[in-house]
């Protein structure tokens, strides 16, 4: 039965939905996520939106709010370090529900960035795990170590609680490919948790997500592939088949929109391709564009408009962007502070970020940044701990994350 007395407004208390009922809250940047389940009651017309309202006493839900036609929303602008609850209203043309039970509560963090570091100078893969608050500057400081020893996992994702780590290759004794997925949760410094398993061993795979779908792409297994596979990042569990990339490639950038995910440049002799997957709907990629230059192994970073792909062979310095809805050539954005390729790109919604990698004069610990909604070159941001290459990065504000 739906609400007698539902909502703000309504003709007819009898009309309006039934509450919605939260599922969970997850917090991000200055920001949580809400997710929620629609009511069975629509009541008498069909539901036309909710609202999201946040509080910090669990009384007055009016610390701030969100509005959508779907789960989940964002509640945006909210204090990094203060706990919050919310609630959800469903909306039909009658009027507006009764609240749902209020959720549980989620606390925003700064944006954060992981780093593993991948390959040192002398060729050792580890473990190491470094971060920065990437709204900041300065040098990364120790987070914990991956679940195994490897390197050479490219671009790496996540969501705005968990960062996932794909793939990749361990040097020397005891090495090889790796089909490993582990995750660590940004809030909490620590070691790896194991989440699953690849289709199959594979090193220099690219991966991407939006908060939902975490999708990896290409790699090297016993020469390169184009398989497509994701895992739903909530939910641990092996990797299901998602679909095939436009040719077999490895050592790609890649970045992601909340709907779109965008695969740049192909490993083996440099390409200038672009193709894009949408990441809610299983299938296989779709040629998107070219970049602005030809390269292999670029750092990806976007926002939730703007891909970005940066640097790449023969220590290219070049970032070039293209508006992620659209799809048509890349444009030059500007350029790196150092030339470099196989290192990790990331992002918040304001910042791209890129560490590490191989430049023309060897490894290298820098870190820069820049804005992406402002076009020019990149600013120093200060240093990892150690000079590596086959690094990686992702964040708990990634360009994919709404």
């Amino acid at each position: 039965m739906a609400s007698k007395n539902g909502g703000f407004i309504g003709t007819d208390g009898l009309d309006a939905p039934d509450a919605p009922t939260i599922d969970s809250v997850s917090a991000g940047g200055a920001s949580i996520s809400v997710s929620f389940t629609a009511p069975t009651d629509t009541g008498t017309s069909a539901i036309t939106g909710y609202v999201a309202q946040a509080s910090t006493d669990g009384t007055a839900y009016s610390a701030g709010s969100g509005t959508g036609t779907s789960s989940p929303i964002t509640i945006s602008s909210l204090t990094n370090g203060t706990a919050y609850t919310a609630k959800v209203w469903a909306i039909n043309a009658y009027g507006t529900s009764s609240p749902s039970d209020a959720s549980s509560s989620a606390t925003p963090i700064a944006p954060r960035a992981l780093i593993p570091l991948g390959q040192n100078i002398l060729g050792q893969d580890t473990a190491a795990v470094e971060t920065v608050v990437i709204d900041t500057t300065g040098n990364s400081t120790s987070f914990g170590d991956l679940s195994s020893i490897r390197a050479g996992m490219n671009n790496s994702a996540g969501s705005t609680t968990r960062g996932l780590f794909a793939g990749g290759n361990r040097a020397g004794a005891g090495g090889g490919k790796r089909d490993i997925i582990d995750f660590m949760t940004f809030a909490s410094a620590g070691n790896a948790t194991d989440f699953g398993n690849l289709l199959a061993s594979v090193s220099s795979p690219t991966s991407l997500s939006n908060q939902t779908r975490f999708i990896t792409g290409g790699g090297n297994v016993s020469g390169n592939q184009n398989v497509i596979q994701y895992v739903t990042i909530a939910s641990e569990g092996n990797a299901t088949d998602f679909g095939d990339l436009t040719e077999a490639k490895s050592e790609m950038g890649a970045t992601a929109s909340p709907t779109r995910g965008l695969f740049f440049a192909q490993g083996s002799g440099g390409s200038d391709d672009i193709e894009y997957v949408t990441i809610a709907s299983t299938g296989n990629a779709t040629d998107f564009g070219d970049m602005t230059v030809s390269v292999e192994a670029p750092m990806g970073v976007s926002s939730n408009t703007r891909g970005l792909h940066c640097g790449g062979n023969s220590a290219s310095n070049v970032i070039g962007y293209v508006t992620i809805a659209s799809t048509g050539d890349a444009a030059d954005f500007g350029d790196l502070t150092v030339g470099r390729n196989l290192g990790g790109g990331t992002s918040s919604q304001v910042r791209g970020f890129c560490a590490n990698g191989s430049d023309a004069s060897g490894l290298s610990n820098v870190m820069d940044y820049f804005t992406i909604a402002t076009l020019g070159n990149a600013t120093d941001f200060g240093d990892t701990g150690t000079a590596t290459q086959k690094a990686t990065a992702t964040s708990s504000a990634h360009g994919g994350l709404s």
